[in-house]
């Protein structure tokens, strides 16, 4: 595996090193070893999987506060969706801040999302699946998000999105106070 830093601490880009032959290829997708050795120590307790049949589907912007946070993994292994990452961290350099990339079962990307960091895609083709590996694992009843288009991040979209759950259109505006309250326990 390649990890490649962003704007964002923490928030890793993993390229996976394929072995290829006649046969096809084979790839290490996740170690705990190379996430801890990348400065990143990761492993998971839970895999799942998020199938989206629409184009334009968006999902998110999740995270867990404290004491129930998670540290993601998230990539497409089919079809193609733009991945956004936005940085709530209480005393972060990049509060409030957000990362894009787009994910693709071709280009076999992952997105490595710290503990603190909201998370959400859209969908960029119909039939795309995405895979999470999450640590620890989830606890229900404690989900928190933000809104996918507030203004205090200013997340520049591919597009709008065609499907989003009532849930997520319609978490409310994120307040500079938040970085103190709510979010405080990301």
């Amino acid at each position: 595996m390649r990890f490649s830093g962003t704007d964002i601490p923490g928030v890793l880009v993993v390229d996976i090193e394929a072995r290829e032959d006649e046969r096809g290829a084979f790839a290490r997708l996740q170690c705990p070893d190379e996430f801890a050795a990348a400065g990143q120590p990761f492993a998971p307790a839970q895999t799942s999987l998020s199938r989206n049949p629409r184009a334009g589907t968006l999902r998110g912007m999740h995270y867990q506060p404290a004491p129930y946070a998670e540290a993601k993994l998230v990539r497409t292994v089919r079809g193609r969706m733009f991945d956004v990452v936005v940085d709530l961290r209480p005393g972060s350099p990049t509060l409030r801040k957000w990362f894009g990339i787009e994910l693709s079962a071709q280009n076999a990307r992952a997105l490595f999302i710290p503990e603190g960091v909201a998370h959400g895609f859209l969908t960029l083709e119909s039939d795309t699946d995405v895979l999470y590996q999450i640590s620890p694992k989830f606890e229900a009843g404690h989900e928190a998000g933000v809104r996918w288009d507030d203004p205090a991040f200013a997340v520049a979209w591919p597009q709008a999105p065609a499907l989003i759950s009532q849930r997520d259109a319609t978490y409310p505006d994120y307040r500079r106070s938040d970085d103190l309250g709510d979010a405080a326990g990301c």
